[in-house]
């Protein structure tokens, strides 16, 4: 493997596992926000432990969320020093807000609501959760708008060859931003949902055998809390699958417009068609430059609708783009020897088709499965019912990772999509043509293939730790429910805080 491939494997590894927790902050945020807000209005203490409960899983994950994102920005100091160079002065920007004042916001309220039971007031306490519930989706926002900004350049000028920031407003309300943000909101409400559905149906059937092997009644109270836990995600995960399906109906469009290499990817379209049909599933090797063998499952006129919402509309394929991409940006790579083999040899403007086609499929269908296990679970939950077969929580536990799966597949789609780009050119006069640049010109120079490799392997083995202390404290604290999180009625102000927190 050369230094690049190293390099994105390393970039590849350390995202996808920090995007684990990043989805999941977000959307049990925001949920648990609201159950605190049932909690201050009603009154009603199963809407308390629900909020204590799931508010201690979303301090965990946030813990680890913040612990690997760090490694993020150092990665593009360290191995994307080349990159960093040519967009620092508009990527700074909105990383920037995002650290201080996101971020900030965030964790600074975050540790009041943690310390701040019957310390402060219930409304007070009520809108720190809020607070930084809200700044996380904004920390969203800002970060979307850095990578929208490589995925649609807008809002600078070209000075020695390096884009330079005129206008802030214009990287914070690109059209790629306004249509990425909703969707990945969504993606993390759908994730919250199948996170509430797994832990709650688990801890449903086990109180019924504990209560049974105890001869004792099930304690209502909680089974109405995981109840109600169980349905809230199951309609936000239905709810999450909807305005996933319009905002991405969205921003299919854009992604037409601005990068339809991509989305001729996404089909393995090799050959312009009018009217298109969408491929549901294909056999064969989608790789192929003409697709002599693949045989595909389609759907007539969709494609055309989903790239110009009519149903008779051309949509290029991939052969038929090479040559405009080509004609625009060159047929071979710079002739300098910062490229290193890449230097003046041949531009692959083609995606990997195998990743960028089941991408889209796995991103479309992992959403769908967790969408109709929502479905599922409001209808055997009706009127207080509860399945009984032996099938039920596992199949809840191993639903938690249909949304997981579906979110890292549209990332995945979105990042790899966009090659040989890092910086993707603008086809269209929406955004400032000529800003572009290339994967390979935007790894460090200064660093070996060796170096990078250590600091892969060095890299996944942490980031394994971590994953295995981050499962083993989710497990332990789920395990104890609501009594490890209600503690009793005789400690003092100060250890109840001080348990909730730890």
């Amino acid at each position: 493997m050369d230094l690049l491939d190293i390099a994105r494997w390393q970039f590849g590894i350390t995202t996808v596992y920090h995007f684990l927790m990043v989805p999941l902050t977000i959307g049990l945020a925001i949920l648990v926000a609201g159950m605190q807000t049932a909690w201050y209005r009603t009154g009603n203490r199963r809407y308390l432990k629900m909020t204590k409960f799931w508010g201690k899983l979303m301090l965990i994950n946030f813990a680890m969320g913040v612990v690997t994102g760090i490694v993020q920005e150092f990665q593009f100091g360290m191995a994307w020093s080349s990159y960093s160079r040519f967009v620092g002065d508009v990527f700074g920007a909105p990383l920037a807000m995002e650290g201080l004042l996101a971020f900030f916001v965030e964790s600074t309220f975050l540790g009041l609501w943690i310390f701040g039971w019957d310390r402060l007031s219930k409304g007070v306490h009520l809108a720190c959760a809020w607070a930084f519930s809200l700044a996380t989706v904004l920390s969203a926002y800002f970060i979307l708008a850095a990578n929208s900004w490589m995925q649609h350049p807008v809002g600078i000028r070209m000075v020695e060859g390096k884009p330079e920031l005129i206008s802030i407003w214009a990287v914070l309300t690109n059209s790629t931003v306004l249509a990425a943000f909703p969707h990945t909101v969504f993606g993390c409400f759908a994730v919250a949902g199948g996170f509430l559905i797994g832990i709650a149906a688990w801890q449903i059937v086990r109180q019924r055998k504990q209560a049974d092997s105890a001869g004792e009644p099930v304690d209502e109270e909680d089974r109405r809390a995981w109840h109600g836990s169980m349905r809230l995600g199951a309609w936000v995960a239905v709810v999450a699958f909807a305005g996933l399906a319009i905002s991405g109906d969205i921003q299919g469009k854009l992604m037409f417009d601005q990068q339809p290499m991509k989305m001729a990817s996404a089909e393995a379209l090799c050959h312009s068609e009018a009217p298109a049909s969408f491929s549901i599933f294909a056999v064969g090797d989608v790789s192929r430059p003409n697709c002599e063998d693949v045989k595909s499952l389609t759907v007539p006129y969709i494609l055309s609708y989903l790239a110009e919402g009519d149903f008779t509309s051309e949509v290029d394929g991939v052969n038929e783009l090479i040559p405009k991409y080509q004609a625009a940006y060159g047929t071979h790579y710079p002739d300098d020897p910062r490229l290193g083999q890449f230097a003046g040899q041949p531009i692959d403007y083609q995606p990997l088709l195998p990743v960028t086609y089941w991408g889209f499929r796995f991103m479309i269908g992992f959403g769908g499965l967790a969408a109709l296990g929502g479905v599922a679970v409001l209808w055997l939950t009706r009127k207080q019912r509860f399945p009984r077969g032996k099938w039920w929580a596992p199949l809840a536990l191993l639903g938690i990772g249909a949304p997981f799966g579906g979110n890292i597949a549209g990332w995945v789609f979105t990042e790899m999509g966009r090659q040989p780009f890092v910086v993707a050119p603008n086809p269209n006069p929406s955004g400032v043509d000529g800003v572009y640049m290339y994967t390979a010109s935007a790894v460090s120079s200064g660093v070996t293939p060796g170096e990078m490799l250590t600091s892969v392997i060095s890299l996944t083995a942490l980031y394994g730790v971590l994953l295995v202390v981050e499962i083993f404290l989710m497990i332990r604290f789920s395990r104890g429910g609501f009594d490890a999180v209600m503690p009793p009625e005789k400690k003092s102000d100060a250890d109840e805080a001080l348990s909730f927190a730890y």
